[in-house]
C-alpha cells in the first residue's frame, strides 16, 4: 500500500486556450510547482479528482537538456504511464530528486490504476507541448504548459 498523509493544497489553475488547455502552477519553490503542475494535468483527466485512492507507488525518471525540456519530459513520462500499461493516475506526485543543474527528475505517483466507472473520465491529454511554455523561478515560482487536449 503506498503511504503519503496529506493531500498538497491547490495550486493550479486551468486558463482557456484555442483548442489546448493551458495549465498554470505554482508554489512555495520550483519543485512545487512542477509537481502541482503535474497533478494539474490529472486532474484535468477525470472529472473527479477525489476518487482516485493511494493504494499504489509508481515511479518515473526524466531528464532535459534544459529547464523547459526538463519539465516537457516530467510531464511526458507521468502521461505515459497514464497511457500504457498499468495505466497509473497519481493523486499525488512528489519529487524526490530535483537536481537542477543537470536537469534530472525523479519522482513517485501515488495513486491506482485508471478504471472507467470509478474515475469519471476528463477530457483526454494527447501530448505535452513547448508552445508558451514558461517557468518563472524568481520571488513566485510559476509554471505555465499548454497540453494538447
Amino acid at each position: 500500500m503506498a503511504s503519503y498523509s496529506d493531500i498538497p493544497d491547490v495550486k493550479y489553475e486551468y486558463l482557456d486556450h484555442t483548442a489546448d488547455v493551458q495549465l498554470h502552477s505554482w508554489g512555495a519553490d520550483l519543485k512545487e510547482s512542477f509537481e502541482q503542475c503535474a497533478t494539474a494535468m490529472f486532474g484535468y483527466m477525470t472529472t473527479n479528482y477525489d476518487t482516485v485512492e493511494m493504494t499504489e507507488t509508481q515511479e518515473i525518471e526524466a531528464e532535459g537538456d534544459d529547464m523547459q525540456s526538463l519539465l516537457f519530459h516530467f510531464l511526458d513520462e507521468w502521461l505515459f504511464m497514464f497511457s500504457a500499461d498499468p495505466f497509473f493516475i497519481p493523486r499525488i506526485v512528489e519529487i524526490t530528486d530535483f537536481d537542477v543543474e543537470n536537469f534530472r527528475i525523479k519522482s513517485k505517483g501515488y495513486g491506482e490504476p485508471f478504471v472507467v466507472g470509478k474515475h469519471p473520465q476528463g477530457t483526454e491529454v494527447k501530448a505535452i507541448t513547448y508552445s508558451n511554455m514558461q517557468i518563472h523561478d524568481n520571488e513566485q515560482h510559476d509554471v505555465f504548459v499548454i497540453i494538447d487536449i
